[in-house]
């Protein structure tokens, strides 16, 4: 899954550290001079004191990708009024940084010790470091101080089931969907931790979701079908139910790839290479798609094919280790 608790906007970037110096503000003098940023860099000249349109100026220059000066602006900002918002900014910017987040948030929650944006951005940090007993521990905090804080609950599911700890996790979110039933994302992540769980809860989860949908296009709730019946071995089930997914969004690519395992397992080797052949096309930068071709044409005895398919798949994920042993192998 990535979510911060109150969010300005959302920035994945690089941090340069040095950006409060003259030297650095001058570089950027040219762009602030200029539209959209203009109105304000007036304004700021006219009222240099006024922390709020530091934060305004920031927002908008992060909004625009421009992040080693909206940084500036929003340290600025905090420096001169400790307001929360100028710190859920900052701590946003430094999320793909988790040290210089974590460091920033234990001196803005010094200030602002109750904030629970700021304690949620911390918790999503040590999240990020692997620290997962710290990060449970903000959760815990944060619960105790607004037990329907729904962002709280789904971070503190995600942990404990990086703590194997699956009865928890499903328990933890179950727990935030009787807060927010209305949350698709929420509702498909307890449907699939269902599903793994061989739990049955997913077909009436999956029964109003479907009846939810009054358009009728949402493929997840049969896909979630498919996986609980796939899982608790009932393979024909399964198959409907991912030809039913299918039916209702052709893109929905992990479908495919399940769809094609069962048929897989049951040696049909040319018909799982067919599914899997049809989900690389529907998306060519689908690694799993390659590397179950791969599986089906080293079960075939079509070794170059099979090395160069894994070859793929591993290119597109450095992380697929699987596919590079399999193609190291051949």
């Amino acid at each position: 899954m990535t979510k911060l608790a109150a969010i300005s906007f959302l920035v994945i970037i690089s941090f340069f550290p040095g950006c409060n110096s003259h030297e650095d503000r001058t570089a950027y003098d040219e762009l602030l001079s200029q539209p959209p940023y203009s109105v304000l860099t007036d304004s700021i000249n006219q009222k240099p004191s006024d922390a709020e349109l530091y934060y305004h100026r920031g927002v908008l220059l992060a909004k625009n990708d421009n992040i080693p000066p909206a940084l500036a602006d929003l340290k600025k900002a905090w420096s001169m009024d400790k307001k929360e918002k100028y710190a859920i900014a900052i701590s946003n910017i430094l999320s793909d940084k988790p040290d210089s987040a974590i460091s920033f948030l234990h001196e803005a929650l010094n200030t602002l010790p109750e904030s629970i944006p700021l304690q949620l951005n911390l918790a999503f940090a040590y999240s990020g470091q692997q620290k997962t007993d710290e990060a449970l521990q903000i959760c815990n905090k944060i619960i105790q101080q607004q037990p329907r804080q729904v962002d709280a609950l789904i971070l503190m599911s995600d942990l404990l089931e990086a703590k194997l700890d699956t009865a928890g996790s499903i328990q933890t979110l179950e727990r935030a969907y009787r807060l927010a039933p209305f949350s698709e994302d929420l509702c498909y992540n307890l449907a699939f931790k269902y599903a793994e769980a061989k739990n049955p809860k997913v077909l009436s989860l999956c029964d109003s979701l479907q009846r939810a949908d009054s358009l009728n296009e949402k493929g997840g709730p049969y896909y979630f079908k498919g996986l609980y019946y796939s899982n608790i071995n009932e393979k024909a089930k399964a198959l409907a139910l991912f030809d039913q997914t299918i039916q209702h969004d052709y893109y929905y690519k992990n479908a495919y790839i399940e769809k094609g395992k069962i048929l897989f397992d049951q040696k049909k080797l040319n018909a799982a290479f067919n599914v899997f052949n049809l989900a690389a096309k529907i998306s060519p930068t689908f690694p799993d798609a390659y590397y179950w071709m791969g599986r089906c044409q080293e079960d075939l005895g079509q070794k170059a094919e099979a090395k160069l398919n894994y070859e793929r798949a591993y290119g597109l994920d450095k992380t697929f280790t699987e596919a590079k042993e399999a193609a190291d192998r051949l």
